[in-house]
């Protein structure tokens, strides 16, 4: 391991950082935590509009690319085939790209949504509640994949460039400090972005086990998964992307399609499709407004910096990985076919779901007749909704299976992402690289476990928050960049297919 840590310098830099922000944590953990809590508050406060009229115009922007003549460049050569099935894509990259976040919001965001309406528009709180659920998850998050995701593969398939976010930019910057600031700075932001995520899951495993067993088995049990999960992704990442992640994505995929047709069909099917066109609809049609937070669709700031502003830095901060994971993934495919299958196909899947589980629970409040806060405990709450269904314990264990094994396909995108950054941008990276950030993520994870533990009155969701906004704040100005050099990269390609060649 030393070797490695020697021999690339990346590699070496970024270790350093995060151990040592990792020991930091361990030492001095409510120190860390308050200093964090500070920082974030002046985030918030400064920059975070920035993060919504940012999410707009990378919308707005990948739309542009891909109805124009550019979105017919093919990525990789003019004859190549995709390499993987658009079943086998679509399931890699929505396991890598929302994986667990889908069971952990699946209940509790749609009926605090209606508890606590962001706005009101003359229509009834649940399609509210279902539009801006939509919102938060939809066309904006897959927008930050959508571009990381064609400008690196870009850059990697037509520009035979190595698998680095600096290769995005080294035709126009020549610094070579500047190029590997770039990678650290991705590599650090990867590896927050990934270690919340981990957080927030083994979390809600934890709150999945304590439900089914009416026991409290607490901090060292959240870390023990840490430690499981990490082992799994690992030997996952070792095996590479066609044994070990596209096995894994594919099953979850199948399991979350079970779970989710079965509680569709035990369910007020008739209601549900209402509430997933009707919803969709007032999304697209108010998408702007939103978007913008303009008039009374504007929720606040105190709603926003808990909600929005948080989503948007997390969808920032896994971006990076997400985006080259799925780059990896499309050769093959067009500019256009990578843009539209990423902002659509996911987005109308994670639509499809919020309707079933939302107008689920919101049936479910209105025969309870009064609602007190049943939902409202973000890591227990589709544990609580799934006891009024049939079958109630087999959905439980399921889930929580399902839980881990979205979090290994995350962990293991994640390694095997950071080892390609670390291994000189090499598209099979050495595994030395993957054994190496298995480690250091496992140790940053249980870190930011003990900083969501530090005190009563927070969790690690609260902590998550906090972490996350910081640490996208430079990705927030660093994408711009990276699209304005991509646009004039495009404007350069001379071999543009003829749309008869499309």
């Amino acid at each position: 391991m030393f070797k490695h840590l020697q021999k690339h310098s990346i590699l070496s830099i970024s270790v350093s950082i995060i151990f040592a922000c990792t020991l930091v944590v361990f030492f001095a953990t409510e120190a860390s935590y308050n200093a964090i809590e500070s920082a974030s508050l002046w985030v918030r406060n400064y920059f975070g509009y920035f993060y919504l009229y940012l999410g707009f115009g990378c919308v707005l922007a990948l739309l542009l690319i891909a109805f124009s003549k550019y979105g017919r460049i093919k990525l990789g050569k003019p004859s190549s085939k995709p390499e993987y099935s658009l079943w086998s894509w679509t399931a890699m990259l929505y396991s890598a790209g929302m994986g667990s976040g889908i069971l952990l919001r699946a209940v509790q965001e749609p009926v605090f949504m209606q508890q606590n309406p962001p706005f009101t528009s003359g229509l009834s709180a649940h399609t509210v509640a279902l539009e801006f659920t939509f919102y938060q998850w939809g066309l904006t998050a897959w927008a930050f994949y959508g571009l990381f995701a064609v400008i690196v593969g870009y850059a990697l398939h037509v520009k035979k460039k190595k698998v680095r976010i600096s290769a995005t930019i080294e035709d126009d910057v020549k610094s070579k400090t500047l190029k590997n600031s770039v990678d650290v700075i991705t590599i650090i932001t990867t590896v927050f972005g990934l270690v919340a995520a981990i957080g927030l899951g083994t979390t809600q495993i934890n709150g999945g086990l304590n439900h089914i067993s009416n026991q409290d088995f607490g901090l060292i049990t959240t870390i023990l998964l840490c430690v499981f999960i990490s082992t799994v992704a690992c030997y996952s990442a070792w095996q590479g992307v066609n044994k070990g992640i596209k096995i894994f994505s594919n099953l979850n995929i199948i399991v979350t399609f079970a779970i989710l047709l079965f509680i569709f069909f035990t369910s007020d099917v008739k209601q549900i499709l209402i509430a997933f066109f009707t919803s969709t609809y007032h999304y697209i049609i108010d998408f702007v407004p939103m978007s913008l937070a303009l008039g009374d669709y504007n929720p606040g700031l105190e709603f926003l910096t808990g909600w929005t502003f948080y989503y948007w830095a997390f969808w920032l901060a896994w971006a990076p990985f997400t985006g080259i994971f799925i780059a990896r993934i499309s050769k093959g495919r067009t500019i256009r076919q990578l843009l539209l299958g990423v902002l659509i196909i996911p987005s109308l899947g994670t639509f499809f779901w919020f309707s079933v589980f939302g107008t689920s629970a919101f049936q479910l409040i209105e025969e309870w007749g009064t609602y007190n806060n049943e939902f409202s405990n973000v890591f227990s709450s589709i544990f609580v909704f799934f006891e009024h269904y049939p079958f109630a314990t087999f959905l439980n264990i399921t889930s929580i299976i399902l839980l881990i094994s979205f979090l290994i396909t995350s962990v293991d995108s994640a390694v095997f992402v950071l080892s390609m950054f670390t291994d000189k941008g090499a598209k099979n990276p050495s595994k030395a690289h993957r054994v190496i950030w298995s480690i250091f993520i496992l140790l940053a994870t249980i870190a930011l476990v003990l900083l969501g533990n530090i005190k009563a009155d927070i969790n690690v969701l609260e902590a998550v928050q906090r972490l996350l906004i910081i640490t996208s704040l430079p990705f927030a100005f660093f994408i711009i960049i990276m699209l304005i050099l991509f646009v004039k990269d495009l404007r350069k390609n001379k071999a543009i297919p003829s749309k008869t060649k499309q």
